[in-house]
């Protein structure tokens, strides 16, 4: 017998409050009578919902604005207190977390280093928990105002197993890290909120496409370009991956039979060239200053200082070679997406990516369009991301956010009534931007 998919009056005040949340979100601030054909609902419909939503205190006046022979039109946004957001980047050098705003507006953050190639999981179960504490510390955010903390992770998200999300990361030494029950064990969030896990990668893919370079695309690329190398495929609007959620793998595509060792244990992957772990071991190599205790993000600034030294210099002819040659696989490599997927746009970001993209994206765009096909080539444009090196924890946080637009502004399901994590560009994003502090952190000149 086919499954019955009536919908009950539940559902539909659910889905009229998700509606109302998100216009106002990705559009507002709006007049209640604007709201009406931009939802789709009845003028009393919209009427009831926000009023509802007022008396939740997530909506809120913003002004108002003249109408033609009436009264004054009153304003509409969602409230920025109306709730309170955790996003956490497990990178490969650092775990970052940051308390957020329904508005994405930063409140407070805490990093803590991770050594290189040292990635105990216990350490990161540790460090999200400590910095969870840090950040809630002092903010007064009431229970039901955390509504969830996302986690952004280096690896393949499983979200198959009972217990919650399991992660594969085969690069950093994690098989089958059940990192959902260690969480839920070890740093249970205020008020027993749920976590949200997903790959780094398509978190940074996600925040850049709601708020960022992506807006406006239904085919995008967003590359993460750190010690590793990720990329997040949108394709019509939605993030590439399902249950088993992961960036697409591009990084561990094979450019060059039998070639570099890579971390993942096979020769000639991508990341073995253009990583920042390999750019700087190809340098040392070439005899460049570089020791095992050089960190990876001043490494990569000093080799761009030795490649495009200021003050008009001579570069060093070593290190501009090798950033030459990084171009070119950096852009053979953006070449395989285009053919493969035809984006409309193409995004660079991560932190080694917004370090080294000044220098070699002009570089980067010749390679790849002289390596693509013609046709997707002569539509696809090569950009830097313009979130700065945020994006991946402003993206985890947007996990728990898109799941309090699906339940119409309550807090997200528990882990024992899953919601579907996959997540997808807002269908109008006409005006919609994260305040200028929060765009312009980290100083990236992206315009």
């Amino acid at each position: 017998m086919a499954e019955s998919t009536k919908r009950t009056v539940r559902d539909l005040r659910r889905a009229s409050r998700s509606a109302v949340l998100q216009r106002l979100y990705f559009d507002g601030p709006l007049s209640r009578q604007e709201l009406v054909p931009s939802t789709g609902l009845s003028s009393g419909s919209v009427s009831n919902v926000v009023g509802e939503l007022v008396g939740d205190g997530l909506l809120e006046e913003a002004g108002s604005v003249e109408s033609d022979g009436g009264r004054p039109r009153t304003l509409l946004r969602v409230a920025p207190d109306g709730g309170r957001l955790i996003g956490v980047d497990v990178g490969e050098t650092r775990v970052r977390v940051e308390l957020f705003d329904l508005a994405l507006t930063e409140l407070a953050r805490a990093d803590m280093p991770l050594s290189p190639r040292h990635y105990d999981v216990d350490r990161v179960v540790n460090h999200i928990r400590d910095g969870m504490a840090a950040v809630l510390s002092g903010a007064e955010v009431p229970p039901d105002r955390l509504l969830g903390v996302g986690v952004g992770v280096p690896g393949i998200v499983d979200r198959a197993s009972p217990a919650g999300a399991v992660v594969h990361g085969q690069t950093i030494g994690w098989r089958a890290v059940p990192l959902e029950e260690l969480l839920r064990s070890r740093a249970e969030p205020l008020g027993g909120a749920r976590y949200f896990i997903d790959n780094g990668a398509r978190t940074l893919g996600q925040a850049e496409m709601w708020f960022g370079g992506g807006r406006g695309a239904r085919d995008a690329v967003v590359v993460l370009l750190g010690s590793g190398v990720g990329a997040c495929i949108v394709s019509d609007g939605r993030l590439y991956g399902g249950a088993h959620s992961s960036a697409a793998e591009w990084g561990h595509s094979t450019m060059a039979l039998r070639g570099r060792g890579c971390r993942c244990g096979a020769r000639g992957c991508l990341e073995a060239y253009v990583g920042a772990e390999a750019v700087l071991e190809r340098w040392r190599e070439a005899g460049g200053p570089v020791t095992d205790d050089t960190d990876e993000e001043s490494g990569i600034a000093a080799l761009i200082s030795a490649a495009y030294p200021p003050g008009g210099a001579d570069p060093d002819p070593v290190a501009r070679g090798l950033l030459d040659e990084t171009a070119e696989y950096l852009g053979a490599g953006l070449s395989d997406l285009i053919n493969l997927c035809a984006p409309e746009r193409i995004l660079i970001g991560g932190w080694a990516g917004l370090q080294l993209g000044p220098h070699l994206l002009p570089a980067v765009r010749e390679y790849a369009t002289s390596y693509a096909l013609r046709h997707p080539a002569g539509h696809a444009t090569i950009e830097l991301g313009r979130l700065g090196p945020d994006a991946v924890t402003v993206g985890a946080a947007t996990l728990p956010l898109a799941a309090f637009f699906a339940t119409g502004g309550t807090r997200p399901a528990t882990p024992e009534e899953p919601l579907a994590q996959e997540s997808a560009a807002p269908a109008a994003r006409t005006g919609r931007r994260l305040a200028a502090a929060r765009v312009s952190h980290g100083g990236v000149a992206a315009d």
